[in-house]
Parts: structure tokens; C-alpha cells; sequence
């Protein structure tokens, strides 16, 4: 288990799992721009290293975020923030890359604004029963700026998004799980190990599959089932030659688990 700190994001790996800690405690983990740009390198750094196959942002202490901290990154905001060099962008809205292997999400306590859109953006939710959730950015004279306005509607329905995106009002683990936002709840004491084992289930799949399938499913949400439809043979052809495609008859034949390598 290899460990490491910065002062607003801590990195743990977990064999084939990079687990991602928003560590601002004492401000409930509201995002300023050094959050900001420290998840976007952190997304970076996961998208880079070879050994990491899934990754799992959660919260330290008692909430996953309480948005953006608009005092500090509003002036930043409105010229355009950009991820800085050699990170991803965690939202999928900004400038910059995304990564290209999956991200769960694991939110607990407060859920706000901003932490709704990085769920959004991520490919599997679960949230403690406690988990309290908040669009509320009209009630703050702006609008979601930062993915929910694209992607809320298509999971939930446009009625359904626009009861909350409209009102800025609360709701609660129970209404996200009806909306599709998250796909579990649990005890908060169960929440981490949960997305820890999830994660690993995943990992021990093979990676050139997992990556293919998150390309086509995600060409498909952005540019259409036509667009996606086309792209499906460059992608057959790389995966069907590949090691691990190989290692996946093996195993299948040898009734076992394939053990896979990524190449």
C-alpha cells in the first residue's frame, strides 16, 4: 500500500485501486482553486500510471463537499478555469482531457453543487444514507455551470432534473438513488469498503475492456449512437488481438478466472 498527502487531496493505492481523498476538512471540503487544480492533477496522475485501474474520489471527514467556495474561485471562474498542465478534467466540462478508466464516487454527509456535478461526470455513485444533496447555485444568483445541466436530464428526466436544478432545493440519499444519480446507499460505515471491493471487482477485468467499453458507451452519451456505432470495428479489431482477449479464451476454456495484463 503505497500512501502519499498534499494539502488538499491524498492519494493511497490499493493494489490496482487509486483511492483519491478531498482533504479540506475545515471548510467541509469546499472546493477553492488549489482543490481545484490538485483533484485535476490527481485525475492526471491516475489516468498515467499503469497500475491503477480504478479510481475512488471520496471525502475526508464527516462531508464530501460542500461546492465551490465561491469567494475564492468565482474571479477565476469567470475567466475560465483550465486544468493545469498534466491534469485531467474531473468535470468533463472544462478544458483538458478526461481520464480514460472508471471513477466511482463515494459521498457521504454534505453533497453540494459542485460534488453533484463530479458524480456526474464519474462513472459509478454510492452514498451514505446521511448523504445530503443541493443544486442550489440559483439560489446564488448563477446556474450549474459545471456539468448538471448537461447530464442531470439524462439520467433522471428532464422533469425530474429540473425539480431540482430550478429550486436549488435539498434531497436526500433516498431521492438520488429514485433519480439514478447514485446506484447505492449504505451505512457511512460501509461506504468506503463497499466502493473498495466494487472497485477491485472491476479491476479484475480486463483493463483494454473496460477502457473500450467506457470509450463506446461515452462517444455514444456525447456524440450519438450513430457516431459510436462507427467507431466499434477500430476498437474490435485492437481488443480481439490483443494479449488479453487471448488470456480471456484461455480462461474461459481452463474454466478460471482470467488473469489479465492490460496489453
Amino acid at each position: 500500500m503505497n500512501q502519499a498527502t498534499s494539502s488538499r487531496v491524498s492519494r493511497e493505492q490499493q493494489g490496482h485501486i487509486l483511492l483519491l481523498g478531498l482533504d479540506r476538512v475545515a471548510k467541509r471540503n469546499a472546493f477553492d482553486l488549489e482543490l481545484l487544480n490538485e483533484l485535476s492533477l490527481a485525475y492526471g496522475e491516475f489516468d498515467r500510471n499503469e497500475e491503477a485501474r480504478v479510481a475512488i474520489v471520496f471525502g475526508h471527514g464527516d462531508h464530501f463537499t460542500a461546492g465551490l467556495d465561491l469567494a475564492n474561485v468565482g474571479p477565476t471562474m469567470a475567466q475560465g478555469w483550465q486544468p493545469p498542465l498534466g491534469g485531467c478534467d474531473p468535470w468533463g466540462v472544462f478544458a483538458g482531457p478526461r481520464v480514460s478508466k472508471p471513477v466511482i464516487v463515494a459521498a457521504q454527509g454534505y453533497c453540494l453543487t459542485i460534488g453533484i456535478e463530479l458524480m456526474l461526470a464519474a462513472d459509478i455513485n454510492l452514498c451514505a444514507s446521511n448523504t445530503r444533496f443541493a443544486q442550489m447555485e440559483v439560489q446564488r444568483g448563477i446556474f450549474p455551470f459545471g456539468g448538471a445541466t448537461l447530464r442531470f436530464h439524462q439520467i433522471a428526466g428532464w422533469g425530474n432534473a429540473m425539480r431540482w436544478l430550478l429550486t436549488g432545493d435539498e434531497f436526500d440519499a433516498h431521492e438520488a438513488l429514485r433519480l439514478g444519480l447514485v446506484q447505492e446507499v449504505m451505512a457511512s460505515e460501509d461506504l468506503l469498503p463497499r466502493a473498495v471491493a466494487l472497485a477491485n471487482r472491476i479491476a479484475q477485468q480486463a483493463p483494454l475492456g473496460v477502457q473500450a467499453t467506457l470509450m463506446s458507451a461515452r462517444q455514444a452519451r456525447i456524440e450519438g449512437e450513430i457516431a459510436a456505432a462507427a467507431g466499434l470495428p477500430v476498437l474490435v479489431e485492437k481488443l480481439l488481438n490483443s494479449e488479453d482477449a487471448k488470456e480471456g479464451v484461455r480462461a474461459m476454456v481452463e474454466k478460471r478466472p482470467g488473469v489479465f495484463k492490460g496489453c
